[in-house]
């Protein structure tokens, strides 16, 4: 099973690392380096069931594959490939229905926002780093917005760092935010609370909470330079709203250690 696993990476040109069988528990998926490179790592916590993996779609000459592992009933998916400089690992949400190969696993990665204006403006090819419908940088699409009222001077940010919490930040020239709900948190409430919840609180509470304010899910946009070590900077000369791919939605994301 190994070296089908192998052949099966080695045709889109990656090396794989794999752990002996048997394999069991939690799988760990990572792209990590060593004398010669790149290479997949995938190990397995070696608690629980034996776990089943397997490549389910090779496209060569994309150098993507998508890889199936089977715990029990439980399904994971991971979209493995090259992009720009470096091999990297998605997370498939498992709610995206039909996802059976490694083009139904890029539209599945793809956030409905985006989803819906290619299906609007029909690109050449809807997974090109940048088209009709959108430009992409790793996990982050940049949209063109029209936005009304353009924002003021004061809203506008210098080198904002844009990350999915975890990993190096891509770096916008120029953000802004609008919308997005207000929400309180602290060492004992560290996934918020609401406006009207901390408002509730005791002026003691608030005091003695170590509270920190955040805006939870803002529409985020950039204009200007996007840099990122791991990518070519890309440049964008009016708004584009910000989306991050859907991956952060799979209950799989836990078994993946790639950091961008």
């Amino acid at each position: 099973m190994n070296e089908v696993l192998e052949r099966r990476f080695t045709a889109i040109g990656a090396r794989l690392s794999l752990a002996e069988r048997p394999w069991r528990g939690a799988p760990r998926i990572d792209v990590r380096s060593d004398g010669y490179g790149e290479v997949f790592d995938i190990r397995f916590d070696g608690n629980g069931r034996e776990i089943e993996v397997e490549v389910v779609d090779v496209l060569p000459s994309e150098r993507h594959l998508l890889l199936l592992v089977r715990n029990g009933e439980e399904k994971s998916k991971f979209l493995c490939g090259h992009d720009e400089r470096h091999w990297f690992v998605a997370a498939v949400p498992e709610t995206a229905r039909g996802v059976s190969g490694v083009v139904s696993a890029k539209i599945a990665l793809q956030p409905a926002a985006v989803q819906e204006l290619i299906a609007r403006v029909r690109p050449k090819d809807q997974f090109r780093r940048r088209n009709e419908a959108y430009v992409r940088q790793g996990e982050w699409f940049f949209v063109p917005a029209i936005l009304r009222p353009e924002p003021s001077r004061s809203q506008i940010r210098r080198d904002e760092p844009l990350s999915r919490g975890r990993g190096k930040a891509h770096v916008m020239q120029y953000a802004f935010r609008r919308g997005g709900r207000i929400v309180y948190t602290s060492h004992r409430n560290p996934t918020g609370i609401s406006e009207a919840e901390y408002q509730r609180l005791s002026s003691n509470q608030r005091k003695s909470g170590g509270w920190r304010q955040f805006v939870e899910n803002p529409e985020v946009y950039a204009k200007g330079s996007v840099r990122h070590p791991d990518h070519a900077t890309i440049h964008l000369a009016t708004w584009h709203r910000v989306f991050m791919n859907t991956e952060q939605g799979a209950r799989a994301m836990r078994h993946v250690a790639f950091l961008d």
